[in-house]
């Protein structure tokens, strides 16, 4: 597949490299001449100076020759209007960052319409990004799948858990085993593929996919001294804040706002619904002793200072939250996080809108695909084609590549128990697990 990406910063380039690793035809487009020289130097791609929006430059840059077109300048003109170019040049495939919610949530005027496929505003991906965590206490990570009716969920094994009383072929509740398909075992630096003898120790993380009404009972039974929150902090009223702020009010956890600015605290409140505003600094003690921090608190800064947020995680923690995670913008500091163990987790919005945009490249049979931080390879949600070689098969009689795991089916709205016994329909929407050894055999599972 031929690639043009315009815009060369943190998404840009982790998208090049992510395009570049499966072997994609890449070109990049920058009006700054630095980022696309250290692009060159690390990557085989062809990269172009100049306006993303220029239709002469898109020219040259062979717009008319490519298969995709993912527009992630700072600019939401410029990336619509590279759209609108890609569209009349018959690129199939066009997607734009778009940071202005006026733009996507206006009810007369639609985007698509105007040629972009998918339209990514990051605030909101990390927004759901940050939800999913919270929505689900004591979890690793979390990934929607098949439209939410599915969750792709880690989680470390407790030595209090009943999950090590067995093997999964002599599991100590089977009835769990009909709604939730273990996909993968992270122990130590090793991923293990889940077989009937595998048994869990103190201290894996367990990669799992279900129904969001059977994963939460079923985190309740593997670890009994999970507690919920009753209370979420976050800190900043930006457009994130707001936006995780409005999900959260779906959870029956009391939520607090803490925003610096009159004006902006006043907006917040009149926005919000269930969520109580506050106005005053996130970063002072006082401040927070005043919310309220218990055991059972989740602080969560999403303002747009990156050590604000970290600092305010560690205030936070040292009161007592049981939890705290930040966004945190500059990808750089993110290893120094995990390595410290500063915070329970750190989001990073373009990971979050990465994860969005990697469903376009794999193909026609390939709706959606969803990256999680912790675990190696990648979950796909695949379409059953009429003729295509699974079709009318059933599991047990497909061989598989070492590495590649059947999670759940969605047929007609219903999810469906990936057992050895059901057959592949046309149309039939496939969650399948891919470790990294399994990634170069992608292809030729999709062929027909």
């Amino acid at each position: 597949m031929r690639i043009l990406i315009i815009g060369a910063g943190n998404t840009g380039r982790n998208l090049a490299i992510k395009f570049c690793e499966e072997r994609h035809d890449v070109v990049v487009v920058d009006v700054k001449a630095e980022p696309l020289q250290e692009l060159e130097a690390q990557l085989d791609v062809l990269t172009i100076q100049g306006e993303g929006a220029n239709p002469r430059l898109l020219e040259d840059a062979g717009i008319s020759k490519s298969d995709m077109l993912v527009a992630v300048t700072d600019s939401d003109e410029v990336n619509i209007l590279a759209c609108v170019f890609a569209r009349a040049a018959g690129v199939e495939h066009k997607v734009a960052r778009v940071s202005n919610a006026d733009y996507i949530h206006h009810t007369q005027f639609d985007l698509k319409a105007l040629g972009v496929d998918l339209i990514i505003n990051q605030k909101e991906e990390c927004a759901q990004d940050l939800f999913n965590i919270l929505r689900m206490p004591g979890a690793v990570e979390t990934a929607d799948m098949l439209d939410g009716k599915v969750l792709a969920v880690g989680l470390k094994v407790h030595m209090d858990s009943p999950l090590l009383m067995g093997s999964l072929k002599g599991f100590p509740d089977s009835r769990w085993l009909s709604v939730i398909r273990f996909i993968a075992v992270i122990r130590g630096k090793e991923i293990i593929v889940p077989r009937g003898d595998t048994q869990f120790m103190i201290g894996d993380d367990i990669y799992f996919v279900g129904r969001p009404e059977d994963i939460t009972p079923f985190i309740n039974w593997a670890w009994p001294e999970r507690s919920i929150f009753q209370k979420v902090i976050v800190a900043g009223g930006g457009n994130l804040g707001i936006h995780l702020a409005a999900l959260l009010e779906k959870t029956e956890s009391q939520i607090i706002l803490i925003e610096s600015d009159e004006d902006r605290a006043n907006y917040c409140s009149g926005i919000l619904n269930k969520t109580m505003v506050i106005r005053g600094n996130a970063l002072d003690q006082e401040t927070i002793e005043n919310v309220g921090i218990v055991n059972t608190t989740a602080y969560v800064a999403v303002t747009g200072n990156d050590e604000n947020n970290i600092i305010g995680c560690l205030v936070a923690g040292k009161l007592g939250a049981s939890f705290t995670a930040a966004q945190v913008n500059k990808p750089e500091y993110v290893p120094i996080i995990n390595n410290l163990s500063l915070l329970d987790r750190a989001v990073n919005p373009h990971l979050s809108m990465m994860s969005a945009i990697l469903h376009f490249v794999r193909g026609k049979n390939v709706k959606a695909a969803a990256v999680l931080r912790e675990l190696p390879g990648e979950l796909l949600e695949v379409v059953i084609p009429e003729k295509g070689k699974w079709t009318g098969k059933a599991i047990k009689d497909i061989t598989f590549p070492d590495g590649v795991v059947i999670a759940t089916v969605l047929r007609d709205k219903v999810v469906c128990a990936a057992t050895g016994d059901l057959e592949f329909t046309a149309g039939d929407r496939v969650v399948i697990y891919c470790a990294p050894k399994a990634a170069g055999k992608l292809d030729s599972l999709f062929k027909k």
